[in-house]
């Protein structure tokens, strides 16, 4: 999804933030993928290169570079950073700037005038929308030599440039000043700052802390909107306010506090963050519920629980429709058949018991609080079904839910080195017209599983769907999020779903009636015990680290401030990328993510996970999570993307990112770093080049490339030298397909395009960890150049089966691949036999070499990977003996004896 802060390539630069007034740890490694966007307008979009109009002739003047001065109108909205420094050394000095969640990229400083260096560029450089105050803000940090490395930065905290609260100039300017070791932003050259609250939080449940910016007259202190407290300040920009015995601070109320600057008379109110009382041992120990919370069924009573330390009253609702009339005039019904006011009890959970049987029936909580004072009807987080759209969860009797033979269906025990990864969506499987199977079953669950289609093409008939993966011969299928999301069901339209809504409940637009809460659990069942018939375990796209918005959300509703991260004026921090992110580390929040983790795998009998943008998530949960859900399956597969998507409030050292995965208990993470080096992925630029794509290789390129083919994760900063924590892969939903990628670099001949995707994929499925593949990429798929396809159409993200038939030899060379890699035990080696492990690489940097011992079959391969770099010179290899397992050109056959690899070849044989 996934992050905030998004970067180009393999940057090492560790960025680092200050929020709720603590300095934290630095943020992320820069190799963060592409943030997954909800159905909404895309908060992370494409970085744009700047363009830059003519201008005259520059002048050096006083400085060490030589600018423009006259800074040309562009006719719309744009910004200057004026830059000043005190040694007069600009040279090596420029910007990294990025739009609020969106993509990094390096800015030149592009004019000066007498006193600054001036970097001016249009708004629409970065897709900055004014009209969002959330979104209309432009990070930066300015550097030296941004690059593959930085040599240094001005200061040490990311800033922002909050639109919002400029005003611009005639000519639509916005002007703001920074100066050399200062890390403030200023409006103007006189070092004027805009009145701000640096942060408004709770010390303690005793005391609220003020700091800003600026001097203070007053200062104004409100419970759920009533003043509690006004008093006079002597212009200091510091203040506590205590409570009293006679009034005491209490969870279920809501504080604000409204502060006039002294200067300019301005008065700012913003809400109290309690942030910091979220995460004591006194609130834990007051609030935290170890038991069973949701709709508690059985066929004489259903026990509802909920938690909402901060309500006042939370009234149930019964309803016998989940179509509320709002959504369907003629399938919607809003009579509520049940009424009753929940009861408080200890560790603020709300109860009530509703005797006879509820089966099927629909429910929802009306939720008063400080923040919701005339009540708000949300659903349950615990639901773990929903009528149409999410809009009322179910209660559901899951024992009529079981297809025959469900009790006979357990994930299978798979080694995760020996496990192949087909991710697709669901609807992807059977969008194409090429699919050719039941109309009423295309995009939905029940498609995915459909047996007996086919396409022919020029007498070539081809299986398509279901029978095309179980031919390919994958023992995982990753689907991407299929939780209920915040989607209108009955008019679809394509999205990714990176939008979660209601996480233990699935997406109803995959089924065949969105309006019954049974009909997708019945289904998404039947798609599980098909895939497990076949040897095939189901992998689920998890995404806890965001939620489709905040306001008005039923983890906002019953516990506003809890369930997110805020800095210390209550803005939310947007480390997803998508507006927000939730806080694992507070202890209901980790609870809810181990519930749900443990309900999916319980109930639906997954084979693993794979967590959107991980680093949100602290690794204490992450091992925590693991080992319950482990409890269930011990086999069971848990890996993430070990990275954010934006600047998190979550403090580094905490997070499950990267450089911090030697942590990481009983998951793994994305090798990101033979990705780069294979295909450039990620945010490379388009027309970056890689080994696969005809790049000389130095020693770095070479060393990513054989530490990955080990399972090993490797920087200058780290080394994860553990394939049970590596997930090797070139492609996912993010990004280019193998194709269009390869294309986007420049490369035109579309027999090339096609060896440098096999190439690509010929060294994942030969390396040690778990192996990873975009769906489709078996015979070459596209998305027509699309490199962010989240919410494009079915048609552009479809399987398109007649690739089948176009490239039928690289399907077959896919299939045998997966078979050597699900069957040679020497690919499938821990961290102790990757020692012993020798990969050796050609001084051209065009060959690499390595053998694998299959102990269980006695046989002993040799695999031979090469690139199009030096044809004339590349090494030839003594093969006699060994008999061909597969040659990717197709030209070679039988008992070998001298080969010397050709361009774009991979070789295997055995012994």
């Amino acid at each position: 999804m996934t992050n905030k802060k998004l970067f180009y390539g393999v940057l090492t630069i560790l960025l680092s933030l200050t929020g709720c007034g603590q300095t934290q740890e630095p943020t992320q490694q820069p190799t963060d993928e592409p943030t997954q966007q909800p159905t909404a307008e895309p908060t992370v979009e494409p970085t744009v290169e700047p363009t830059v109009e003519p201008t005259p002739e520059p002048s050096k003047g006083k400085f060490d570079v030589e600018l423009p001065t006259e800074i040309p109108l562009y006719g719309e909205d744009s910004v200057q950073i004026h830059y000043k420094r005190t040694d007069g050394k600009y040279a090596p000095w420029s910007l990294w700037l990025w739009k609020d969640g969106g993509d990094g990229a390096q800015y030149t400083f592009n004019y000066m005038d007498n006193e600054f260096l001036i970097a001016s560029y249009k708004l629409s450089d970065f897709n900055i929308d004014l009209s969002s105050e959330e979104t209309a803000r432009l990070g930066f940090i300015v550097a030296k030599n941004p690059g593959s490395t930085w040599d240094a930065k001005d200061t040490d905290s990311d800033r922002f440039i909050d639109f919002a609260d400029l005003s611009k100039d005639e000519n639509g300017v916005y002007h703001v000043y920074v100066y050399q070791n200062d890390g403030n932003v200023y409006i103007d050259s006189s070092k004027k700052m805009l009145d701000k609250i640096n942060y408004l939080r709770f010390n303690n449940e005793s005391t609220i802390e003020c700091s800003s910016n600026n001097p203070l007259s007053q200062y104004e202190i409100f419970e759920n909107g009533v003043s509690i407290a006004k008093n006079s300040v002597a212009g200091v920009k510091k203040f506590t306010y205590s409570f009293t015995e006679e009034h005491p601070f209490s969870y279920t109320n809501t504080y604000t506090a409204k502060v006039t600057f002294k200067l300019s008379n301005e008065e700012i109110e913003s809400t109290v963050s309690m942030q910091r009382l979220f995460t004591t041992s006194s609130f834990n120990d007051a609030f935290y519920y170890d038991g069973e919370l949701g709709a508690i069924y059985s066929t004489e009573e259903t026990n509802f629980k909920v938690w909402s330390p901060v309500s006042s009253k939370i009234v149930l609702k019964i309803y016998d429709n989940g179509t509320p009339l709002s959504v369907s005039a003629e399938l919607g019904n809003d009579t509520v058949v049940n009424e009753v006011e929940m009861v408080k009890g200890d560790k603020g959970v709300f109860e009530a018991t509703i005797s006879g049987d509820l089966d099927g029936k629909y429910y929802t909580y009306t939720v008063y609080n400080g923040t919701f004072p005339s009540g708000r009807e949300v659903v349950d987080p615990y639901a773990k079904s929903t009528g149409v759209n999410g809009l009322r969860g179910m209660i559901v009797n899951f024992d009529k839910t079981n297809p025959e033979g469900w009790a006979d269906i357990q994930a299978h025990q798979y080694d995760r080195k020996e496990l192949t990864v087909w991710e697709t969506h669901v609807a992807d499987v059977t969008s194409s017209d090429t699919w050719n199977g039941n109309e009423n079953n295309r995009k939905k669950y029940l498609g995915m599983i459909e047996e007996g289609t086919t396409y022919t093409k020029n007498g070539i008939t081809v299986k398509t769907g279901f029978d095309h993966i179980k031919e390919l011969g994958v023992n995982a299928v990753q689907l991407i999020p299929i939780f209920d999301q915040a989607n209108d069901e009955l008019n679809p339209t394509f999205n990714w779903g990176y939008n979660p809504l209601n996480y233990n409940s699935l997406e109803g637009v995959y089924s065949s009636n969105p309006h019954d809460g049974y009909a997708k659990i019945k289904e998404f069942k039947e798609v599980v015990k098909a895939f497990n018939n076949n040897g095939i375990n189901v992998i689920m796209d998890v995404v806890y680290n965001h939620t489709n918005s905040i306001n008005g959300t039923n983890f906002d509703v019953l516990m506003p401030g809890y369930y997110y991260r805020y800095d210390g004026t209550g803005k939310a921090f947007n480390g997803s990328g998508c507006g927000n992110e939730t806080a694992s580390e507070n202890v209901m929040m980790r609870k809810f993510m181990i519930d749900s983790a443990k309900f999916w795998a319980e109930e639906y009998k997954l084979g693993g996970y794979r967590f959107d943008l991980m680093g949100l998530h602290d690794i204490e949960t992450m091992n925590l999570l693991t080992a319950e859900v482990q409890k269930i399956n011990p086999a069971i597969t848990i890996y993430g993307e070990p990275w954010t998507g934006g600047t998190s409030g979550l403090n580094y050292n905490k997070q499950a990112v990267q450089n911090n995965a030697n942590s990481f208990v009983g998951y793994g993470q994305f090798n990101d770093r033979i990705r780069d080096e294979l295909v450039k992925g990620g945010l490379a630029a388009a027309t970056e080049k890689s080994w696969v794509s005809n790049v000389s290789a130095n020693t770095t390129i070479m060393g990513n490339l054989t530490e990955g083919i080990k399972g090993i994760t490797k920087n200058a900063a780290f080394a994860i030298s553990d394939p049970d924590k590596t997930v090797t892969y070139v492609t996912c939903h993010d990004n280019y397909t193998l194709y269009d990628r390869f294309k986007a670099a420049g490369i035109t001949d579309e027999l090339t395009l096609k060896q440098m995707a096999m190439l690509a994929n010929s060294v994942v499925f030969t390396s040690q960890g778990t192996s990873f593949m975009l769906a489709g990429e078996e015979f070459l798929r596209t998305k027509q150049g699309n490199s962010n396809s989240y919410n494009s159409s079915y048609e552009v993200n479809e399987l398109d089966y007649e690739l089948k038939v176009d490239n039928l030899d690289m399907f077959n060379n896919y299939k045998k691949l997966i078979a050597l890699k699900q069957n040679v035990d020497g690919l499938h080696l821990d961290k102790e036999g990757i020692k012993s492990m020798v990969v050796e690489t050609h001084q051209s940097g065009n060959v690499i070499k390595y053998n694998i011992y299959d102990q269980a079959n006695g046989k002993e391969y040799v695999i031979i990977h090469s690139n199009g770099v030096k044809v004339s010179d590349r090494p030839s290899f003594d093969l006699s003996g060994y008999t061909l397992y597969l040659d990717t050109l197709n030209e070679l056959e039988g008992e070998l004896s001298q080969v010397t690899p050709k361009a774009f070849q991979t070789i295997i044989a055995y012994k």
